[in-house]
């Protein structure tokens, strides 16, 4: 288990009340249950900036397709699932 540190932030009081809340009907501490959102939060915004940042570079490397050619991709794999028995 990693270190824990402090992080002192500012939010106001009803969404103090309503994570107060939370914690007592999950019998968690606000602490716990605030660094969960914390997290969630954070890695959810780091894997988009990843994304991005990895389109950027394949528009940098030339590796793109013209919208045409996108559509005509995503209608043939639609179709193709159409036809395919699940």
């Amino acid at each position: 288990m990693s270190a824990s540190t402090t992080l002192t932030i500012r939010i106001n009081s009803d969404l103090k009340d309503k994570l107060g809340q939370l914690a007592q009907d999950t019998r968690r501490s606000n602490s716990f249950l605030a660094a969960e959102a914390v997290l969630a939060y954070v890695e959810r915004e780091l894997a988009i900036i990843g994304g991005i940042q990895r389109g950027l570079a394949d528009v940098e490397a030339g590796r793109v397709a013209t919208h045409d050619d996108a559509m005509a991709e995503l209608y043939a794999a639609i179709d193709a699932a159409k036809g395919s028995k699940i």
